[in-house]
């Protein structure tokens, strides 16, 4: 008969090491992270100089390259949801990264938010599973100094909420976040920032509104603006990484 090793003997302390990822060139210690691997392609054309692929195992496009103010910046994809963002995160870091932003696109819970419009998240909302694993309970927070960019950089300060389903059948669901102040919605911010807190580096998110709430049901860009809206996310978050001399 199998002996029953109790929950805490099969706890496992893992090594953080790059498993998922590959790197094919180095890592800039400042990190944009879009979920979208084309995201991250079309930000690193726009945004720096002589971009080369750092990975592209798993379909997470990454690439370095020389920034506008001259030092080497980072485009790395995470994928969907808070898992993936969540490994990524911890090897990136793993690896070197010590200030990380993400750049997305978010839902607006409410009235009066347009398409296209940025928010960068002064508070993160813990709904989704990876966050609450890793030990987030309630609230997180962007790192003071990047916000403090990135609304200089044009966007607003607002609530987020990370969820860990897009099509999400639960009626109630959203007026819970409405209470607790949620403006926007999306998946993966609450799973970055708790890794980067955890891991003692600094960690901000920067969000576009891509769908809103409309009488007839909801109301989506085309993809047209969201490529527009994408290299907006890049500027926006190269403004809270780059360098001032």
């Amino acid at each position: 008969m199998a002996r029953s090793l109790g929950f805490a003997a099969l706890t496992l302390q893992q090594e953080i090491r790059a498993i998922h990822l590959k790197p094919a060139t180095e890592l800039a210690e400042r990190v944009l992270l879009p979920g979208d691997p084309h995201r991250a392609l079309a930000v690193a054309q726009h945004l720096l100089d002589g971009p080369k692929m750092f990975n592209h195992t798993r379909g997470l496009w990454g690439y370095t390259g020389i920034a506008a103010d001259g030092e080497p910046l980072t485009v790395q994809a995470t994928g969907m949801g808070g898992p993936s963002a969540a490994i990524v995160t911890e090897e990136l870091i793993a690896l070197g990264a010590r200030r990380l932003v993400r750049i997305g696109t978010c839902g607006a819970l409410v009235e009066g938010l347009q398409l296209g419009e940025l928010v960068a998240a002064q508070t993160v909302l813990s709904a989704d599973g990876a966050s609450a694993a890793l030990g987030a309970s309630g609230a997180l927070g962007s790192d003071p100094e990047l916000l403090e960019r990135l609304l200089a950089a044009g966007a607003h300060a607002g609530t987020v909420v990370s969820s860990d389903l897009f099509y999400d059948p639960r009626e109630d669901a959203a007026g819970a976040w409405l209470e607790r102040g949620a403006s926007v919605v999306e998946m993966e911010a609450a799973a970055i920032l708790q890794v980067a807190f955890r891991r003692g580096v600094a960690a901000a998110c920067v969000l576009a509104v891509t769908d809103v709430p409309t009488p007839e049901g909801t109301r989506r860009v085309d993809a047209e603006q969201l490529e527009q809206i994408g290299l907006r996310l890049g500027e926006a978050g190269y403004a809270a990484l780059a360098t001032t001399r």
